[in-house]
């Protein structure tokens, strides 16, 4: 059995890289020494779930043709390796595990192949394999961080038990304060007010909208801006955002790494509300972390996709390996026809043993609700 840090025999091929999320799908083809992309395809067509989870069979429609028409003007390079981010991979994608290493071995005879939460492509797009932690918000919220031993995951709980500070918590809290204008309470705000009448009608008819609606976490998040373009002269909205500034400090307070050298990053829609919001939040984690550092985000999750199959591809792989968040399957399993695993693993650098986070119990696990990476 290979290792995944042992190269295999000639890399002069390719790496497949996706992302898989509630906006759609995308695809990149790399070069898998470097890790360059040499062609995208996008879809906005969501990949199902059914009763087995994420659907393999609707992933693989998409996937397949959109690779054979990438590489086909490549001269026959071989697929090497390739990596799926996923949102809901940790409690959903149980069928694709099952399914996709013995299709892509059958279509591409790919030898390696990542399984991931889209927390750990958005990580491996932020950070690359370099410890730290990273939050990735948007409608949801959701951070992990890792020492490259072991990831922490803090909130993505979905907007009824988390994601606070999120798109959702953001316009949910400014909907409130609009809903305590609009009833002469304190708290309120007659600009939110005039903002969501503008939007979703008269207040007394709002209940009526949003509660039937299945898609209640992206309603909420479409009024997230308007709380940000209120904050510059309306002290409820700029508190609406100080607080939501906290709670992603507190977030990525729970799973950087201690000690210094460690790296914040920030990705996703959410961050683009600029500085009402980036203002506070700086603030909150120079005083949660001081030892860490704040840095912008290389790339997106689809980079993530990228760099994990160009790592497994070449042999470079630190990320850590997790029941939940990051599953590696290879050789000997898909050549067998088996369901693939690998043998015993040592992290790149320092030898240790990573067996056994295979067999470590976690309670780490998915939220539903995540949505950290798409737009507020």
């Amino acid at each position: 059995m290979v290792s995944p840090n042992e190269p295999p025999a000639g890399t002069n091929g390719l790496v497949v890289g996706v992302d898989s999320g509630g906006s759609g799908l995308r695809i990149a083809l790399a070069d898998a020494a470097t890790g360059t992309v040499l062609g995208g395809r996008a879809s906005r067509e969501p990949v199902r779930t059914g009763p087995g989870g994420i659907s393999a069979a609707h992933l693989l429609e998409q996937v397949l043709p959109a690779v054979r028409a990438l590489a086909a003007p490549l001269g026959g390079r071989p697929v090497l390796a390739a990596a799926v981010g996923a949102a809901g991979m940790a409690t959903l994608g149980d069928e694709l595990r099952a399914e996709l290493p013995g299709a892509f071995a059958a279509a591409w005879g790919v030898r390696r192949l990542a399984l991931a939460a889209d927390a750990v492509t958005a990580y491996a797009g932020a950070l690359g394999q370099r410890p730290g932690a990273v939050v990735a918000g948007g409608t949801g919220m959701i951070a992990l961080g890792t020492d490259l031993v072991t990831w922490r995951r803090a909130d993505g709980w979905g907007h009824l038990l988390g994601d606070c500070g999120s798109g959702a918590w953001i316009g949910r809290a400014g909907l409130e304060a609009a809903m305590r204008a609009y009833d002469g309470r304190r708290g309120g705000s007659a600009a939110l007010l005039g903002r969501a009448e503008k939007l979703f009608g008269p207040m007394a008819g709002l209940p009526g909208v949003l509660y039937p609606r299945t898609d209640r976490p992206a309603v909420l998040a479409s009024f997230a801006p308007e709380v940000g373009r209120c904050a510059p002269e309306d002290p409820v909205a700029a508190d609406i955002l100080a607080r939501a500034g906290a709670h992603v400090a507190e977030a990525a307070g729970a799973v950087c790494p201690a000690g210094s050298g460690a790296l914040v990053a920030l990705t996703g829609g959410l961050f683009r509300m600029g500085d009402p919001l980036l203002v506070p939040l700086r603030a909150a984690l120079g005083e949660l972390l001081p030892h860490a550092r704040t840095v912008e985000a290389a790339g997106d999750p689809l980079a993530g996709a990228v760099a994990l199959a160009s790592a497994l591809a070449t042999g470079t792989l630190r990320l850590p390996e997790d029941p939940a968040l990051l599953r590696l399957f290879g050789d000997e399993g898909l050549m067998a026809g088996r369901p693939p695993r690998w043998g015993p693993m040592r992290r790149v650098g320092d030898g240790r043993a990573r067996a056994e986070a295979g067999r470590r119990e976690t309670t780490v696990t998915q939220g539903t609700g995540h949505r950290g990476t798409e737009d507020a």
